[in-house]
C-alpha cells in the first residue's frame, strides 16, 4: 500500500487518509438523496408530477446508480492520479440533464444519458489531448466563476421550486408559505419543512458541524412525520436495489433524430461545465492539498473525471465529477488516493440504503440545494464587477440561469456578449478563436431554432 500510494512519503498516515475519507463521504453524501430527487419526477404541493426527467418510479435504480457511479469515480481518481479528491454526479449538471436537456430540449431520459456519455467522451479526448490547454485559456476566469455561480443560483431556484415555495407563473403570489385547496387556506407543510430544514442546516454549519448537510436531510425527514410530509412505507423490501431498469438504456439513436446542432449544443454544454467543474475543483483543491502537479496527477485526474462520466452514463445517471467538498478531508489530513478508495467504499455500502431512503421527501433535500446554491456563489466574488467588458457577460450568464431556467442558455449569453463587445470595442484579437467557434455554434442554435 505504502509503494502504491505512497503514503507516508506525502507526510500522512493509513489512519489519516480513512479519517479524511470518511470526512468527504459525509460531506458529500447529500448527493446520495438529492441526485435521485433532481432526476426522477419530483412532487408539487398540489401532488402532480413537478418537471420530470425520468420516471418516479425509476427513484431506487437512480439511487444505487449514484452510489455505484460515485464509487467508479473515487476508485479511478485514487488508482489513477493518487489523489484525494472524490467523485459523484453533480449538482448542477444533473439539473442540466433534468431541465434543460429532458424538459427544455425536448430529449427522453434514455436520449439524455446518451449525450452525457457522448459529452464525457470528448471530455476524454479533450483530456488527453492539447486541445485541453487550449479550452481551458480560450475561456476567461471570470466567466468560469460566472458560470460556477450561475449554476448556484439555479440550483437553489429548483430547491424553492419543488416544494412550492416560490411559483413562476400563473396569478398567484411569487411566495407560497400557504395556498387555496377547494376554496380554503391551507398552510404550505412541504415549504415550512423546508425553511425549518434550510435553517437548521445553516445553524449546523455555521457551527462547522461535519456532514451538516446529511445530518439536516436527516433530520428533516423526522420532523416530517408529524407534520405529514413524511411518508413512512408500508413495507420495507430490497425490490428497488438493483441496477437493472436504468442499466445501459443510452438511446443513441434517438438523439440523431432530433437534429444534429441541437446533439452538438447538448454535448459541448455538457463538456464545458463538467471540464471547467472538474478544473475550477481541481487547482482548489491541489492548493489546498499543496499537491503541485509536477508528475501528470491533474490530467489523469481529468481522465478520471472524463471515464467515470461514460461509466454514470451506462449506469444510469448523469454527469460525474470532482466534488469540492473533498476539501473537507484535506483539512482532515488526507493527502493521497488512498482517501478516495475509501470514499468508495462508502459510497458502495449506501446502496443498502435504498429500501428506507424513498422516504426522504422534497422538503429535506430542497435545503440542501439551497445550501450548495450559497456554497457556489462564492465564485462571484472573483469577477471584476467594475469592468463592463467583464461584468455584463457575467451578469447574463448568472442571470440568464434561473430566469429562462436553462443553464446552457446563461453560458451562451455569456459568450456570445463576451465575444460581441470584445469586437465592437476593437478588442477582439482578445478573444480566442475557439470562444468565437462556441459563441457561433450558440447563435446557430438560436437562429436555426426560431426558423421553423
Amino acid at each position: 500500500m505504502e509503494r502504491f500510494f505512497a503514503v507516508k512519503a506525502r507526510g500522512s498516515t493509513a489512519k489519516r487518509e480513512i479519517i479524511g475519507g470518511i470526512t468527504t463521504f459525509f460531506a458529500m453524501a447529500y448527493i446520495i438523496f438529492v441526485n435521485p430527487n433532481t432526476l426522477c419526477a419530483n412532487v408539487g404541493t398540489a401532488g402532480e408530477p413537478f418537471f420530470p426527467a425520468m420516471p418516479e418510479e425509476l427513484w431506487g435504480p437512480v439511487l444505487v446508480a449514484t452510489c455505484v457511479s460515485a464509487a467508479i469515480g473515487c476508485f479511478l481518481t485514487g488508482l489513477l492520479a493518487n489523489v484525494p479528491f472524490a467523485q459523484a454526479p453533480g449538482m448542477g449538471l444533473n439539473a442540466f440533464f433534468t431541465y434543460t436537456v429532458c424538459l427544455g430540449m425536448g430529449y427522453t431520459w434514455q436520449e439524455g444519458l446518451a449525450i452525457v456519455l457522448l459529452s464525457g467522451l470528448l471530455f476524454l479526448i479533450i483530456a488527453v489531448s492539447p486541445l485541453r490547454k487550449k479550452l481551458i485559456h480560450s475561456i476567461p476566469d471570470f466567466l468560469k466563476h460566472a458560470i460556477s455561480a450561475g449554476i448556484g443560483l439555479f440550483i437553489a431556484f429548483i430547491g424553492l421550486l419543488n416544494v412550492g415555495l416560490i411559483s413562476i407563473g400563473g396569478a398567484v403570489p411569487a411566495l407560497q408559505l400557504s395556498m387555496l385547496v377547494d376554496g380554503q387556506r391551507v398552510w404550505n407543510t412541504q415549504g415550512l419543512l423546508t425553511l425549518i430544514g434550510l435553517l437548521l442546516t445553516a445553524i449546523l454549519m455555521a457551527f462547522r458541524v461535519k456532514g451538516a448537510v446529511v445530518i439536516g436531510i436527516v433530520v428533516t425527514t423526522l420532523l416530517g412525520l408529524p407534520m405529514g410530509v413524511t411518508q413512512l412505507p408500508e413495507t420495507v423490501t430490497m425490490e428497488h436495489v438493483t441496477l437493472a431498469p436504468v442499466l445501459f438504456q443510452m438511446d443513441l439513436g434517438g438523439v440523431l433524430v432530433k437534429g444534429f446542432l441541437p446533439l452538438l449544443t447538448a454535448v459541448i454544454s455538457f463538456a464545458i461545465v463538467d471540464c471547467f467543474d472538474t478544473l475550477g475543483a481541481l487547482v482548489g483543491l491541489s492548493s489546498n492539498a499543496g499537491l503541485e502537479d509536477q508528475d501528470g496527477r491533474g490530467d489523469r485526474a481529468l481522465i478520471a473525471d472524463a471515464m467515470a462520466t461514460c461509466c454514470g452514463a451506462c449506469i444510469g445517471t448523469s454527469t460525474v465529477t470532482t466534488f469540492a467538498e473533498s476539501s473537507t478531508g484535506i483539512a482532515e489530513g488526507a493527502r493521497t488516493g488512498l482517501s478516495s478508495m475509501v470514499v468508495g467504499v462508502l459510497f458502495l455500502l449506501s446502496v443498502f440504503l435504498a429500501p428506507v431512503a424513498g422516504i426522504i421527501p422534497a422538503a429535506a433535500t430542497a435545503p440542501a440545494l439551497i445550501i450548495v446554491g450559497v456554497l457556489t456563489m462564492r465564485s462571484a466574488v472573483s469577477i471584476p464587477w467594475d469592468d463592463m467588458e467583464c461584468a455584463v457577460p457575467a451578469f447574463l450568464t448568472i442571470a440568464v440561469m434561473p430566469f429562462a431556467y436553462s443553464i446552457s442558455d446563461g453560458i451562451a449569453f455569456g459568450f456570445i456578449s463576451f465575444s460581441l463587445i470584445k469586437l465592437v470595442r476593437g478588442k477582439g484579437r482578445e478573444v480566442p478563436l475557439l470562444t468565437y467557434g462556441i459563441s457561433l455554434l450558440f447563435i446557430l442554435k438560436y437562429v436555426l431554432g426560431n426558423l421553423g
